[in-house]
């Protein structure tokens, strides 16, 4: 079977799961992309570009397979004598209705952010499946559709949210995780370092930076030994708290900023020993998935897509309730810390490995097709 995939914003997570599931699908994946920046004027303008890009190669493919960057609607209408026939799964890595929004982003000032989850609507409403990357975001969408549209004037058509109900499912994200293991360090904890806090995500504002550096700036109040490395992607708006925290942990600190290869975020990940996660939004959490996957014992918030992640007899060791909560668990984890295997939350996350979700794509996808 042959499967189009259209990607308008071909970077990070977007660009690993497009790429890999190419790799390790048995159809022929042909991937269109446009360079992942600007991503506002992607989800206005991709589709124009994607649409030109589609017919110059006159491609016939079984499937479209496109993400929830791309406006479907507009993409479908410029190309309608190619693509009337075929059908559509749209992929939500995420959604700009339920994405916490920045309150320094000009189009929250100005009312316009309302356009972005309008084509995340309409394209779910004109593709034949939505497929979500955990169930917390499917539901979430659904739950915030019909308050969505009905903060419209008129014609609100709420009937369509059952529409895009009924033809949604949760696809979770294939990941290449055994690429991992080549980097796995085989010392193990050493009694004579303190435990190693790993910052594995994007330095913005929806990752809860402040939360996570509070909790370690009260373990350094109380004396509690521990050591940090921030990795993660730094963008031009960078929340003051890193500055602020990278001369107040300056002691602490093993590490602190992108790492430019794989294989050294790779060992750093093998090397790290807990995981204090504060996010206020994750579709699903590539990056603690990760450092599960690597050993780290993490510590979630019971919000999000993270119980998903984790079966349920482990959540009691592994799931916070609040701040203090979270504190008290990261101050007992350091205090009280032996590194072991972990290979029950590793085994939990190892599911999302391609080797297994690769042909899970393939059957859904194939089916998707036979049915056209």
């Amino acid at each position: 079977m042959k499967i189009a995939l259209l990607e308008p914003f071909l970077t990070g997570s977007h660009a690993a799961w497009a790429q890999e599931y190419q790799a390790h699908s048995r159809h022929d994946v042909k991937i269109l992309c446009l360079e992942g920046k600007y991503w506002k004027w992607r989800m206005h303008g991709g589709a124009v570009s994607l649409a030109r890009q589609f017919l110059a190669e006159g491609l016939c493919p079984d499937l479209l397979l496109v993400t929830d960057m791309l406006d479907l609607t507009t993409f479908l209408a410029l190309t309608r004598e190619l693509t009337a026939d075929i059908p559509v799964a749209l992929y939500m890595h995420e959604n700009q209705l339920t994405y916490p929004w920045s309150p320094t982003d000009a189009d929250v000032q100005q009312q316009r952010d309302a356009h972005y989850a309008f084509i995340n609507y309409s394209s779910a409403l004109v593709a034949d499946a939505v497929l979500f990357n955990s169930d917390y975001h499917r539901q979430s969408f659904l739950q915030e559709l019909p308050p969505f549209l009905k903060s419209f004037p008129d014609q609100n058509e709420i009937e369509t949210v059952k529409r895009i109900a009924d033809k949604s499912r949760t696809l979770t994200l294939g990941l290449d995780l055994r690429k991992f293991d080549q980097y796995r360090t085989v010392a193990g904890f050493q009694a004579d370092r303190p435990p190693l806090i790993l910052w594995n995500h994007r330095w913005e504002y929806d990752k809860n930076p402040e939360e996570f550096f509070r909790a370690l700036y009260y373990l350094q109040e109380q004396a509690v030994a521990f050591e940090v490395a921030v990795l993660g992607e730094s963008y031009h708006q960078l929340p003051q708290v890193f500055a602020a925290a990278k001369k107040r942990l300056a002691e602490r600190i093993l590490h602190w900023g992108y790492v430019e290869t794989f294989s050294d975020y790779a060992r750093w990940l093998w090397r790290a020993d807990i995981l204090p996660v504060t996010s206020i939004h994750d579709f699903f959490g590539v990056s603690v998935v990760q450092a599960i996957y690597c050993g780290c014992q993490p510590l979630l918030p019971q919000r999000l897509a993270y119980p998903e992640h984790i079966e349920a007899e482990y959540h009691a060791q592994c799931f916070y309730t609040d701040f203090n909560d979270l504190v008290a668990r990261l101050s007992q984890a350091c205090q009280a810390f032996e590194r072991t295997s972990h290979s029950q939350l590793s085994s939990s996350v190892y599911r999302y490995d391609w080797v297994r979700m690769a042909a899970i794509y393939d059957d859904l996808l194939g089916n998707l097709a036979a049915k056209a």
